[in-house]
């Protein structure tokens, strides 16, 4: 038996934790249903269970273990229009949305479209002022943000039963992930909770940062609070009626990690606007130019988001520092294009005049982005939810290269087809990117249009916001309505 001493005791009692939890996941999964798990689609097959489906069968959607991007709702709005709460902690402004924001955007939005009532609640901010959106259907209820700056509980709980308590209470509660305490959920069971990230995926980032960590880096002990904050995780994500799970990863880990009845765990992936992003060869060409990339460079690289740590910059740059000085040809015919802000944007410039860096750009100017480029890289160091700007680059068109996390891995990047992955060293960093470079522009096309073609069918804003649409008709007034809980 190795022994554990001094710092590294947290460490390795927080590895002990994860391999109980890894090996109560695997007796689960080898007592789950037979059926389900030998005859589960791939994921990109349609429909689940080997299209079986029929009018005949309908099937409980409730129950359905792949995710509801797959299935086909109707574009026109329903009979029945809802009233929505929607509990989220910060409402985007334009160039420094994360992905939570960007998420409850797009689909609050495309449900005030629709024609649905939507109630938000969320912080009010001195930097920043709402925009004007064309939706009479679509109402701000603004709070001053905690110290921490979320959201203050009491105050929007005294503004949702103001609101609630009219003639029209709410059909149903959406909060994303815990804008909306479990204190305040546990007694809605109306409510549906989006999950973009927890405890037990970032587990595995913690791992990785622990192990690329410099000698003269003070070592953490994240791993053994991550630990623990699973714990508490598994016992208070119960409170919350149902969960939405932004992708196949966390659906899976919530059910059997988790333990949530496979009744109340519906997949749902994210989505963008297809109408904004979507391949545009004439706007990318003019792209390249404004930016003022030479017509010599036979392939163009792209990153964006945050430009932290976390997000693989440091991993970045150190593969692309190291290519660029033993290889010049690579560095010759190579440009990178880095949109976004943070610290790791000035660094980026320190490597050369083919490094691009943008800064934020607004949603329009992030649509050009992606078409002037060829490829589109997140190096991310962060196991957790499903990243917008890969299903951005996927709708406009672009094959991905991305760190291999099973978020990833079993969403988007599916296969060889779709693009390349790479484990969180520098060494696999390397490997891939050499690897791109080697098979061109012309192969990369060809993986942009198969992305494309799988990403419209499930990526889209429609479908994401029709997918949410029909849960909310089926969870509303707190009670299942039969006709829209089938499929």
């Amino acid at each position: 038996m190795v022994s554990c001493f001094h710092g590294f005791r947290g460490f390795c009692t927080a590895l002990v934790l994860l391999s109980v939890l890894y090996s109560v996941s695997l007796l689960y999964w080898s007592h789950s249903s037979v059926s389900f798990y030998f005859h589960r689609p791939r994921p990109d097959s349609g429909i689940g269970f080997g299209m079986e489906m029929s009018s005949n069968h309908p099937v409980d959607l409730l129950t359905f273990p792949s995710p509801w991007n797959h299935l086909s709702f109707p574009t026109n709005p329903p009979q029945k229009l809802l009233k929505i709460a929607v509990f989220v902690k910060k409402w985007p402004d334009g160039r420094h949305a994360g992905g939570l924001e960007r998420h409850a955007l797009t689909l609050h939005l495309a449900l005030a479209k629709r024609g649905h009532e939507l109630h938000v609640f969320t912080t009010s901010s001195s930097n920043f002022s709402f925009p004007n959106y064309p939706f009479k259907n679509l109402y701000f209820h603004l709070s001053k943000p905690t110290n921490a700056g979320y959201l203050d509980q009491a105050l929007v709980w005294k503004q949702f039963q103001d609101q609630n308590l009219t003639q029209s209470p709410f059909d149903v509660v959406h909060t994303e992930s815990v804008s909306l305490m479990h204190t305040r959920a546990k007694n809605i069971p109306n409510l549906a909770v989006s999950w973009h990230g927890i405890a037990y995926e970032s587990i595995h980032s913690d791992i990785i940062q622990e192990l690329i960590r410099s000698p003269n880096e003070t070592q953490t002990y994240r791993l053994t609070q991550k630990g623990m904050k699973v714990v508490e995780e598994i016992k208070f994500f119960q409170r919350y009626t149902h969960h939405v799970a932004t992708s196949d990863h966390v659906g899976d880990v919530l059910k059997r990690i988790y333990m949530i009845p496979d009744n109340r765990v519906h997949i749902i992936l994210n989505g963008v606007d297809e109408d904004v992003f979507k391949p545009d060869h004439e706007k990318g060409q003019n792209s390249r130019s404004n930016y003022g990339i030479p017509i010599s460079k036979s392939l163009i690289i792209g990153m964006a988001g945050r430009l932290v740590k976390d997000k693989g910059h440091p991993l970045m740059f150190e593969a692309l520092k190291q290519i660029f000085a033993e290889n010049s040809t690579f560095k010759e015919t190579v440009a990178v294009l880095v949109a976004g802000d943070g610290p790791w944007g000035a660094r980026y410039k320190d490597l050369g005049t083919n490094l691009f860096v943008l800064g934020p750009l607004q949603t329009s100017q992030l649509a050009n982005f992606y078409n002037a480029i060829d490829i589109f890289v997140n190096p991310t160091l962060r196991a957790q939810g499903l990243d917008h700007t890969l299903l951005e680059a996927v709708l406009s068109g672009k094959p991905l290269m991305a760190t291999k996390f099973a978020s990833i891995t079993g969403s988007v990047i599916i296969g060889r087809e779709y693009g390349y992955t790479f484990s969180p060293t520098v060494d696999s960093l390397k490997n891939s990117l050499y690897e791109v470079w080697k098979d061109g522009r012309g192969i990369l096309e060809k993986k942009g249009k198969v992305v494309r073609e799988r990403g419209m069918k499930l990526f889209t804003a429609t479908k994401m916001a029709a997918a949410y649409e029909r849960l909310f008709l089926c969870i509303s007034n707190g009670e299942k309505n039969q006709d829209y809980c089938k499929y």
